[in-house]
């Protein structure tokens, strides 16, 4: 009994796994491959431990739009860098209308902020235009700026204004304050800004020489003929010339003359300034 009895409650000794024949193994495989032509056991072959696929890295440059340049030179700036037939950047900018005051009435000009953009295969004329619109909308909401809109009354399109003469006329952002506050003095007098700057801007050129006859043009930036700040902004100014707009350098000053680099001249007397217009007019002359 004993004997039987241990045979009966023994360990069951561990079975050997089954191994394949040579023929199993044949009939196997053919077995997969006959699963691989039927298209069934290809996805499932596929989707285990699929490598991963990195998209290409996107290939990005850079775009600077200088301090100061006009509307029609951003447009033609975006045009080269995208690769753009001519007049493409510009009909896009028709589309930053809710972007912008509505003084402005549609056009972005001195609201296309200067600085150093990145651009890639995916930018747009539209899509560059409506980040400069945005850079200068955070540039100009700063406290300085403000504080600054707040203190002196005006509104931010007139200081863009403001600011967009002062980039053109200032010869070095030490003079800009100066500049700005010659405008200042001026509009509260009543008097026309005689600004070489807005003449320019009307005849769609730069330069330092301005005739009599320009000064008769019949053109509403026609600031010897006519008070007030021109209807738009005339370029498109940085932060230092729109912190001169709003915080100017306390003086009397109603005239200046850039005399040569580096030697901008401020007075409040008209003798004096026909004086330094002379000695201007003569470094012209000498220079040429």
């Amino acid at each position: 009994m004993r004997r039987e009895f241990w045979r009966r409650t023994r360990a069951p000794r561990h079975r050997r796994r089954p191994r394949l024949t040579r023929r199993g193994r044949i009939v196997l495989l053919t077995g997969a491959f006959a699963l691989v032509a039927t298209g069934v056991l290809l996805p499932l072959l596929l989707l285990r431990d699929p490598p991963p696929v990195e998209p290409p890295p996107k290939e990005t440059r850079t775009l600077v739009i200088p301090e100061g340049w006009r509307a029609a030179q951003v447009y033609a700036a975006v045009d080269e860098s995208l690769g753009a037939p001519p007049g493409t950047t510009e009909a896009a900018a028709a589309a930053l209308a809710d972007r912008l005051p509505p003084e402005a009435g549609g056009n972005p000009e001195g609201f296309l902020f200067p600085a150093t953009y990145p651009v890639d295969d995916t930018t747009t004329p539209e899509s560059l235009l409506r980040y400069m619109v945005r850079t200068a909308g955070e540039r100009f909401a700063g406290d300085r700026i403000t504080e600054g809109l707040r203190r002196g009354g005006r509104g931010l399109y007139e200081t863009v204004a403001i600011a967009s003469i002062v980039q053109a006329e200032a010869d070095s952002p030490e003079d800009m304050g100066k500049v700005a506050r010659v405008i200042h003095n001026r509009l509260a007098l009543g008097m026309a800004l005689q600004m070489d700057s807005t003449l320019n801007y009307a005849l769609n050129r730069s330069t330092l020489d301005t005739s009599h006859a320009d000064t008769r043009i019949e053109s509403p930036y026609n600031t010897y003929a006519r008070t007030g700040l021109p209807p738009t902004p005339i370029g498109n100014p940085g932060e230092d010339a729109m912190h001169a707009a709003v915080e100017p350098t306390p003086g009397d000053w109603l005239y200046f003359v850039t005399v040569k680099p580096g030697d901008t001249r401020f007075t409040d007397s008209y003798a004096e300034q026909t004086k330094n217009v002379q000695e201007f007019n003569q470094h012209r002359r000498s220079a040429s």
